[in-house]
């Protein structure tokens, strides 16, 4: 028999002074966020996370587990720490720019110790059901069945919910667009499998799908692998971590001055601006890279080496796979590679929330309907918001930091959402303005413009910074914010959060960037040494100057 925890006494006291409860389901980057927006808000959180340790989707296990996010050995993540910790909470001045998935759980470790979020979490419990209570449309609460570590059973009673639990948990494996694929001898698996190159040691290997996971699979494999091979139908535009003068991607590319310029100048102008630079750093034609869309109708890919194992020939690319021939595969142009030993699916993910009711999957392709990819506007009470399911050029991290901020006012009753008919309206304008980019309508809503919508959920928030305001009256803080990158302090500058913190934050930003770089000692040039090649400079260059004149007058008099 389930046990039903008696809850009634909070309900007969719902209309108190006490705090309202609210179940966060999953303890990674969004759930810890969620828990500490409710206590910010003076809710009530009760965090239900099923492994024994917070980090989700960054926590490296040797096994992937079903139904839950899983990374490979080398993973770093593709955001510097500047842009993707959260607002109130820098990441350490001496952690790495780009850090490795353990590092970045350490960070998450040290924001949960900061703000006492381990406290409010229920590790090895699984959430098995929401459903909304029968006297739903008058108290906008849910009633959450979980099961724990022992499989003892619990019914409890929320006031509201936040879903934090992932959406890389259910890998695409489209085996019937490969024939012959039944008759290959060797392992077929897909990157939600992948750990290590080790198990590929001296063999041959196509890895199918150009997205991050595949571009980092196939660099790590050609280093270990006989020969890797990179299966893509459409090729994919590159670039690094590292840019002009070895500073950060997102930290200079990032910034609300361009993303200003961007939207004044025609979207032909600026595909011809950044495909060309991208083809100065390597052509993608040359390098078999270059894809049929234009460099901004997508995502681009990041990646340090793929360029590098291209040109040493370790690692082959190849156009889609057309069929397999036992351990023999037939590519679309026709060339074929023999004795393959195993082929590994980099296609990507669907997601789906079992536990929700089936009536929230109401979007198109059985898609959740999302207004602000944050509420369902199905719901009588906005009592629950999903957070996370997104797709951005930018980090994810502030975007969802600022969801939960959000999402727990409206639980709050402190902010109000438009109505029903307004928020599908929104949501399939949104949709159809990337439906060209991305014919598919699920995967099209789960795009966002990163700078606009981070302000657009701010401003529901009432912390979208004003810039001009700041030029005016904090031009050191104005100018950082309009010319530099967009870091997540800019949304704790002013209004509902403040942290004093924040200003500072956002002077020493380049500061952090900087610190974990200087481990040598650089003597500075002394300013002896400085004057003296200016001036020897200098001379040379008037010397030179009288010589040419010299040379010259004659002609000049003779010209009479």
């Amino acid at each position: 028999m389930p046990n039903i925890r008696n809850d009634s006494w909070y309900t007969s006291l719902k209309n108190c002074s006490m705090a309202k409860r609210v179940a966060v389901i999953g303890a990674g980057s969004s759930g810890l966020t969620s828990i500490k927006c409710c206590l910010d808000e003076g809710l009530e959180p009760v965090c239900f996370e099923s492994s024994d340790d917070i980090g989700g989707l960054w926590k490296f296990k040797e096994k992937p587990e079903a139904d839950r996010c899983s990374i490979y050995r080398s993973v770093i993540v593709n955001s510097p720490k500047e842009m993707m910790c959260y607002s109130d909470f820098p990441v350490p001045d001496h952690y790495p720019n780009y850090m490795h998935n353990s590092v970045t759980v350490q960070y998450f470790k040290l924001y949960a110790e900061h703000f006492s979020l381990l406290k409010h979490i229920r590790f090895q419990t699984t959430v098995r059901s929401v459903r909304q209570r029968p006297d739903f449309s008058d108290s906008g609460q849910w009633e959450v069945v979980t099961v724990d570590r022992d499989g003892q059973e619990e019914t409890h009673v929320f006031d509201g919910v936040l879903v934090c639990a992932g959406h890389y948990t259910q890998p695409i494996k489209p085996l019937s667009d490969f024939p012959g694929i039944d008759t290959f001898p060797g392992t077929i698996i897909h990157s939600w499998e992948y750990k290590d190159p080790d198990p590929y040691l001296g063999k041959r290997v196509v890895v199918v799908g150009i997205g991050n996971s595949g571009g980092d699979i196939a660099v790590e494999l050609s280093r270990a692998c006989e020969k890797t091979f990179l299966s893509t139908r459409k090729g994919a535009w590159v670039i690094g971590r590292v840019v002009d003068q070895g500073l950060p991607l997102d930290m200079t590319m990032m910034t609300r001055a361009r993303d200003l310029i961007y939207g004044l100048l025609p979207r032909a102008l600026l595909n011809w601006i950044w495909e060309r630079s991208l083809n100065q750093r390597h052509d993608h034609k040359l390098y078999g890279l270059q894809p049929a869309h234009r460099v901004l109708d997508h995502r681009v890919i990041i990646n340090d080496n793929l360029p590098g194992r291209i040109l040493v020939g370790e690692l082959v690319m190849k156009p889609n796979v057309q069929k397999f021939q036992g351990s023999t595969v037939v590519f679309d142009d026709g060339t074929v590679e023999e004795k393959i030993d195993a082929v590994i699916l980099c296609t990507g993910y669907d997601y789906k929330f079992p536990f929700l009711p089936a009536s929230l999957n109401s979007g198109s392709d059985g898609d959740v309907k999302l207004y602000r990819r944050v509420f369902p506007p199905s719901l009588e009470r906005p009592t629950l918001a999903i957070m996370g399911l997104l797709q951005t050029k930018g980090s994810i991290m502030p975007a969802v930091e600022l969801q939960a901020r959000w999402a727990t006012r409206v639980i709050a009753g402190l902010n109000h959402l438009p109505p029903a008919e307004k928020m599908d309206k929104i949501i399939e304008e949104d949709v159809q303005a990337n439906i060209k980019s991305y014919p598919c309508p699920k995967l099209a809503a789960l795009q966002v413009d990163y700078i606009p919508y981070l302000d657009a959920i701010a401003k529901e928030v009432g912390v979208r910074p004003n810039v001009a305001w700041l030029l005016l009256r904090d031009p050191a803080v104005g100018l950082r914010v309009f010319f530099g990158p967009c870091t997540p302090y800019q949304f704790r500058l002013s209004g509902p959060g403040h942290w004093k913190g924040a200003r500072q934050a956002i002077l020493t930003q380049w500061d952090r960037v900087a610190k974990p770089m200087k481990t040598r000692p650089i003597p500075e040039p002394s300013s002896f040494s400085v004057f003296f090649w200016l001036g020897l400079s200098g001379g040379a260059a008037v010397i030179f100057a009288l010589m040419a004149m010299q040379k010259k007058i004659p002609l000049f008099l003779n010209m009479n």
